[in-house]
């Protein structure tokens, strides 16, 4: 089974380093213009016979379609970025003498849980969750996510490789092409 994983483009909050998880957000017209521009380059993987999903946010979907075209696609919401709970569309900056905010940020920040959110640990069960039942279905998947989503993933699938979380998230519209036969991937 090969899964390919795709971050979506920029959005207004990637370019203001803003938390955005569960905010809706469509593409800026900077990720927009990048995506285009990637998908004229060529390059991009074969996706034919795939089954493709997203998360379901906008600018998943919106990514699908500059990259690949007006597809057919199935929507999961188990592929979601985590929910940032009340730091949802706010800055380092802004908060960065909110207690509550410090509390999150200090300490083992996987296990800790945003006020009214998730914590990267339950974002993580719950993407695996997902991944097991793509592996179950065995089909060839397109999936079109989030960074923290893709990171989540290949650290779960390699962790031989050591990396992080953020060492794992691909730039805007980048990805990985996983094979789960051979348990090789490559960037996309």
């Amino acid at each position: 089974m090969k899964l390919i994983l795709i971050r979506h483009g920029k959005t207004e909050a990637n370019e203001k380093h803003l938390y955005c998880g569960s905010t809706d957000l469509p593409l800026s017209p900077k990720g927009r213009a990048e995506l285009e521009e990637r998908r004229k380059e060529g390059g991009l993987p074969d996706i034919r016979s795939m089954r493709i999903l997203t998360s379901g946010m906008k600018r998943c979907g919106e990514t699908l379609s500059l990259l690949f075209g007006d597809l057919p696609c199935e929507a999961d919401p188990a592929f979601r970025e985590m929910d940032f709970g009340v730091f949802e569309m706010r800055s380092y900056e802004e908060m960065k003498e909110d207690p509550a905010y410090l509390a999150w940020i200090t300490g083992d920040n996987e296990a800790n849980v945003a006020p009214g959110g998730e914590s990267g640990n339950l974002m993580t069960a719950r993407v695996l969750d997902g991944l097991r039942r793509l592996e179950a279905e065995g089909r060839d998947t397109l999936l079109v996510t989030h960074g923290g989503v893709i990171a989540a993933v290949m650290a779960h699938l390699f962790p031989e490789e050591g990396k992080n979380r953020y060492e794992w998230q691909p730039s805007p519209g980048g990805g990985y092409e996983i094979d789960l036969g051979t348990g090789s991937w490559r960037s996309v």
